[in-house]
C-alpha cells in the first residue's frame, strides 16, 4: 500500500490564490502591466459580451482594461476549485468591474518555473 500523503500543501494554495489576487489588483487599479505577471505570454479568453463573442488573445482584456480603466469599486470572491501539483482552477465572482459589469470567470493556471501563470480565462457577463 501506497503512503496516504497530501502533496497539496496550504502554500500550494496560498500561491495560487496569490496570484488571482494579483490579477484582481490589477482590474482594481486598471494597471495592465500588473495584469500580464498573472498571464502566460500565451494566454487565451473567451466568453460573450453580449451577443458577441470575444475569442483568442488574453490582449483582449488588457484592451478591455485599456478602454474602460480602474475599478476601484469592484468585489470579487475567490474559490479554487481544484488545484493538483502543478495545476488549478478558479473561479471568481466579480460585481461592478470598471464597467459596472458583473462577471463568472474560470481560470486555469499551470506552475512554471516555480510561478503559477493563468493560461486560459472563461467569462460569462450577466444581463444588469
Amino acid at each position: 500500500m501506497s503512503a496516504n500523503q497530501n502533496m497539496n500543501t496550504i502554500q500550494d494554495y496560498d500561491d495560487v490564490l496569490a496570484a488571482m489576487e494579483g490579477y484582481v489588483h490589477g482590474l482594481k487599479t486598471g494597471n495592465i502591466a500588473e495584469l500580464k505577471k498573472t498571464f502566460h505570454k500565451d494566454a487565451i479568453m473567451y466568453g460573450h459580451l453580449g451577443d458577441d463573442l470575444s475569442e483568442g488573445s488574453i490582449d483582449h482584456l488588457y484592451a478591455y482594461v485599456e478602454k474602460f480603466g480602474a475599478a476601484p469599486n469592484i468585489k470579487t470572491n475567490i474559490t479554487i476549485l481544484h488545484k493538483t501539483l502543478t495545476t488549478a482552477i478558479v473561479r471568481i465572482e466579480m460585481e461592478h468591474d470598471a464597467a459596472d459589469e458583473n462577471f463568472t470567470d474560470y481560470h486555469s493556471l499551470i506552475k512554471m518555473n516555480g510561478k503559477w501563470k493563468v493560461v486560459a480565462k472563461l467569462f460569462h457577463l450577466y444581463d444588469k
